[in-house]
């Protein structure tokens, strides 16, 4: 009697927690199990899918990955595990005891105690065959399961890194991220073409919107995030942008991520281009140390050549000239270009690339544009017959310009004339009233205070210097 109490009680005490002769195996990413420093032999569990298998007489070697890194694990097991399901493209999950490996290739290796396979992949019927490197057009046919391959792993890592790293430098330095509408009425000043947001089951109507006035998907948060930066005084966003341009280039894609930051009691341009230089350099920093196989791979097989270029970008402080300065550089230059440079016309990329170059292939911050080339919002530089506002873009290597931004202007008068000569007034309504509520503290004393904009893209650009552009793009100044 005492003996069936006893084993009742130790069978409910099983079932309610983990008994110690029984503990579970820890469940490990492929590259935590990678860069484990030392092993205690406790069981772990690694999840993933096989990317090579390899027979032998007495043991059988799989190679696993869960997206997590570039490497994959290797797995050591008795040959009776092997059996026609265990094979390229099928899902596993291996528990083992993670162990030394005595191959210099890798760290560690599982040794495989049980070995389950959760889903089934006909490797004969796959479409991506292990070692063998398709082509990126090849892949653009299987856009399901593309991201399997080594190339899209790692750019999509890559980006994954950067995001992080955009996101750290802002936490980092004081900014507050806001959330800005993905649906919205306004067009920012002619950013570029809008697609218009309608219900798919609405009975079109003459006149008839589902908001009551036209909406839009977002060509750029800037006018929303605006309004924050009279209540916080450094403000960022970032997500998704739109642009219905009609355009086959890499530089002009339907869909893109944009980051998009406002600082208010900014003095000079000087104070937006030691933010621009430094989250250019944080980010990229990050990846370089985080992703350092990823990156390695895009400049061996996707952009050769570039890692001594980044390393020159970095450990060099950013150059500064006038948009003045930089067109008479391009007119004194040999080079024959597409586009004439003229002084009032808007810089090219044959220009900004022939600039970056010019300049030794160190970014370079352009400041200081015409004010006919530039929106209504940017800071008269009231500097005679040229005419100019206070406008900076960064351009790099590879690429272009990548940043643009400007100090806000405070002046309500200015802002005044400037939208009545574009017919804009009723429409910016919204912006006049925001510049005399939060920028002035009368209209006599306007303070030497202003409100900028830093826009730029994300990730690949960084790293394979534009030739990845698919990924990602670089956003383009309004007009």
């Amino acid at each position: 009697m005492f003996g069936a109490r006893f084993l009742a009680r130790a069978l409910r005490s099983c079932s309610s927690a983990p008994c110690p002769g029984h503990r579970p195996p820890a469940r490990l990413s492929v590259r935590d199990a990678l860069g484990a420093q030392s092993t205690s032999g406790e069981r772990v569990k690694v999840q993933g899918w096989i990317r090579s298998v390899r027979s032998q007489k007495e043991v059988l070697f799989l190679h696993i990955n869960d997206g997590s890194s570039l490497e994959s694990l290797q797995v050591v097991a008795d040959s009776s595990f092997d059996n026609r399901e265990l094979a390229f493209g099928s899902s596993v999950e291996v528990q083992g005891q993670l162990v030394k490996s005595p191959s210099k290739k890798q760290n560690m290796e599982l040794k495989a105690e049980k070995i389950e396979v959760v889903g089934n992949c006909d490797a004969t019927a796959f479409p991506f065959k292990y070692k063998e490197r398709h082509p990126l057009e090849y892949l653009r046919q299987y856009p399901h399961l593309r991201c399997r391959t080594n190339a899209l792993g790692s750019i999509l890592r890559v980006r994954s890194e950067a995001t992080a790293a955009i996101h750290s430098f802002f936490k980092d330095n004081g900014f507050v991220h806001i959330h800005t509408p993905i649906i919205t009425s306004n067009d920012c000043e002619g950013a570029g073409e809008l697609f218009q947001v309608e219900p798919s089951s609405k009975i079109k109507m003459p006149e008839e919107n589902f908001f009551n006035v036209p909406a839009f998907l977002t060509v750029s948060g800037q006018l929303h995030l605006e309004v924050m930066s009279g209540a916080f005084t450094q403000v960022f966003t970032f997500g998704p942008t739109f642009r219905a341009e009609n355009s086959q280039s890499r530089r002009h894609l339907a869909e893109f991520y944009m980051v998009e930051a406002e600082i208010s009691f900014v003095e000079s341009l000087q104070d937006l281009m030691q933010v621009m230089e430094g989250l250019f350099k944080t980010a990229t920093m990050m990846v370089l140390s985080n992703c350092p196989e990823d990156v390695e791979l895009c400049h061996k097989f996707i952009a050769p050549g570039q890692k001594e270029r980044l390393e020159h970008m970095l450990k060099n402080n950013f150059l500064i000239i006038s948009y003045t300065e930089a067109v008479e550089i391009l007119k004194q230059s040999s080079q024959n270009f597409t586009f004439t440079p003229e002084w009032g016309v808007d810089l090219h990329t044959e220009h900004e690339k022939y600039l970056v170059k010019h300049c030794g292939n160190i970014p370079v911050f352009v400041i200081n544009y015409p004010l006919a080339l530039k929106p209504f919002y940017m800071r008269d530089n009231e500097d005679g017959p040229q005419h100019t506002v206070a406008a900076v873009d960064l351009l790099v290597p590879g690429v272009g310009e990548l940043f643009g931004g400007s100090l806000r202007e405070e002046r309500y008068h200015f802002l005044e004339q400037r939208l009545a000569r574009s017919g804009l007034t009723e429409t910016y309504q919204c912006n006049i009233s925001t510049s005399r509520f939060f920028l002035f503290l009368s209209p006599a004393d306007p303070p030497t205070r202003y409100v900028h904009f830093i826009e730029t893209s994300i990730s690949a650009s960084l790293i394979c210097s534009g030739r990845l552009l698919c990924m990602v793009n670089v956003s383009q100044k309004t007009q």
